[in-house]
């Protein structure tokens, strides 16, 4: 609001009384006048008429650190952007802070970024364990924790914490449907076993397979947990050999997936394997299992495999890489996390252009819920993002590959991932 200014008329005439009824009339037309006029939002803290400052948390140690690449390539990310102009005439500033994968450090780093740096909101922080640390900080202050980079359920439970939103990806219970329902279309009377994460991330698995298969559960399907803090997962695939199982859902980090892939192989059980879309990379998992030892296994993509030949022409791709060459020169373009870390950043991008001037965490909050149809450069042909403020899942198709000896190759036609996909005719 602008200052009140008053004026004294010109002319001889100016008893006292007279000026300081003119002035309080002034004041009261004034005062009657904002009373009317349209309140003027108030940006966000961290953002400036030429900065946007947003922060993050990331494994950049610890048992998670191959999924720090996210991270890595988002700095690379906005770095382009800032050389570009930013967005609306605003750079974007990204403090990406290492939490180890260890949510009570998550929890002190994301305060620090919100009552040290005074960041505008939280974006794409990594990790299903990390984001519930502080999940209910954040939803509190009503600062958007914005395409975090975890697929749990959860992150959709839109009538309890409104300021969550999923990022660019399918969630891991909707992607344990269609691996639930893919088994069971190719082995109706298959006998399931589940590798998984003893926490909230692996648990989304299991609950993605119970949807599917509800009272048949517990009779057909067996299970081994582990934890992070585990040097293998060998004596629990032994057991789940024993049970005599011919379908494995392996719902584990890189580290841990590439153990089991080698352990299935070498102990000469042959079940349908079908590996969890965070661990599909070649150089963190495929490579350390044995890229022989892989073929055959299963996985889902929603995003272009920039080493799929098939894209080598793709414009979309070849900006991907361009971008990558220059701006993340050291990393591995097999690793598909940078793809889910660009995807992340794109859809950020949307959103704040949508927001324009007014860039409150209201407003952040409100266009990040009205993405319609948003076609992103690196999904699959039909793979778009949606989102309302009763739906918080952007991401709900995939297809399902298989990892042929050199590369994995997609087949089949997009599958929903939706709860009730089948039942209302989806595929």
């Amino acid at each position: 609001m602008g200052e009140a200014r008053s004026r004294v008329p010109a002319g001889n005439f100016d008893p006292r009384g007279l000026v300081r009824f003119r002035f309080l009339s002034g004041l009261a037309i004034w005062f009657g006048a904002c009373a009317i006029l349209p309140a003027q939002a108030q940006n966000a803290p961290g953002v400036t008429d030429t900065e946007i400052k947003i922060g993050q948390t990331m494994p950049y140690s610890g048992p998670a650190t191959a999924f720090s690449t996210v991270g890595k390539g988002q700095v690379g990310f906005f770095k382009k952007l800032n050389d570009e102009g930013g967005i609306n005439g605003r750079k974007i500033n990204l403090i990406s802070l290492d939490d180890g994968y260890v949510p009570p450090r998550t929890l002190e780093q994301t305060r620090k970024l919100v009552e040290q740096d005074g960041v505008a909101f939280i974006f794409s922080t990594l990790g299903t364990a990390p984001n519930a640390a502080i999940q209910r900080y954040l939803n509190s202050k009503k600062i958007p924790q914005l395409f975090i980079a975890a697929g749990a359920f959860r992150f959709g439970n839109y009538k309890e914490y409104r300021w969550t939103l999923s990022g660019m990806a399918t969630t891991l219970r909707s992607e344990a449907r269609v691996y639930a329902r893919y088994i069971l279309k190719e082995k109706p009377q298959a006998k399931i076993a589940i590798l998984y994460q003893n926490d909230d991330y692996g648990r989304a698995y299991v609950a993605g397979v119970k949807d599917v298969l509800g009272a048949s559960y517990a009779d057909r399907v067996s299970e081994a947990s582990y934890e992070l803090s585990d040097a293998t997962v060998d004596s629990q695939i032994v057991s789940l050999q024993a049970t005599g199982a011919d379908a494995l859902i392996v719902a584990a980090t890189p580290k841990f997936a590439a153990q089991t892939i080698r352990k299935v192989y070498d102990i000469g059980w042959k079940p349908t394997v079908i590996l969890s879309n965070v661990s599909v990379w070649v150089s963190t998992v495929i490579e350390p299992a044995g890229v022989n030892k892989a073929i055959g296994v299963l996985s889902s993509a929603y995003m272009k495999d920039p080493s799929d030949p098939s894209w080598d022409s793709d414009p979309d791709v070849i900006a991907w890489k361009t971008w990558m060459k220059k701006y993340v020169p050291d990393a591995d373009l097999r690793d598909q996390s940078y793809i889910n870390g660009y995807n992340n950043a794109l859809a950020l991008v949307q959103v704040l252009k949508q927001a324009g001037n007014d860039l409150s965490r209201d407003n952040i909050m409100k266009q990040a819920l009205n993405l319609r149809n948003l076609q992103l450069p690196m999904m699959l042909p039909g793979v778009t993002a949606n989102t309302s403020p009763t739906h918080y899942y952007p991401i709900e198709n995939m297809q399902m590959m298989r990892w042929d000896g050199k590369q994995w190759v997609r087949f089949g036609g997009l599958l929903s991932g939706a709860e009730h996909a089948a039942e209302s005719g989806g595929q």
